[in-house]
């Protein structure tokens, strides 16, 4: 479905906008994803990046391999630190905005979830969401 949408961080500092199609959004439950967010999983919604603008501020980056053994950069916040979106070095095409960086959330529409071999066992998503261990190759 094709969105404008527009997002940032706490404190202001950064904010994005987005013009395009907006992909099905997915749960991610690895190490990583979990730390970037500070909960149980991490919610990122795929979009162009031929669509995604910065429009204030300049966030950092940081690459690091995942649990994959591809290395991911993680945009962020340098003052407040919220995670805003993440690019994969093979798609450099995509942006995964994270869901809680967004400021109409309703966006989001979940329709998988992976590394479900790291979900922590306190938290539970819809059983009925297709599932992959791993990543979804």
């Amino acid at each position: 479905m094709y969105q404008v949408l527009t997002g940032g961080c706490l404190c202001g500092g950064v904010r994005y906008r987005y013009e395009g199609e907006v992909r099905d959004a997915n749960y991610c439950h690895c190490e990583d994803c979990r730390r970037i967010s500070g909960s149980a999983f991490g919610v990122s919604v795929p979009v162009d990046a031929a669509g995604f603008e910065i429009v204030r501020g300049e966030p950092k980056g940081y690459t690091k391999s995942g649990d994959s053994g591809r290395a991911v950069t993680r945009f962020f916040c340098p003052e407040c630190g919220s995670p805003l979106f993440t690019v994969p070095p093979l798609h450099p095409e995509v942006r995964f905005l994270k869901a809680g960086s967004l400021d109409d959330p309703s966006a989001v529409r979940p329709a998988r979830q992976s590394w479900t071999r790291s979900r922590v066992s306190w938290a539970s998503i819809d059983p009925e969401l297709p599932s992959f261990e791993k990543g979804r190759s």
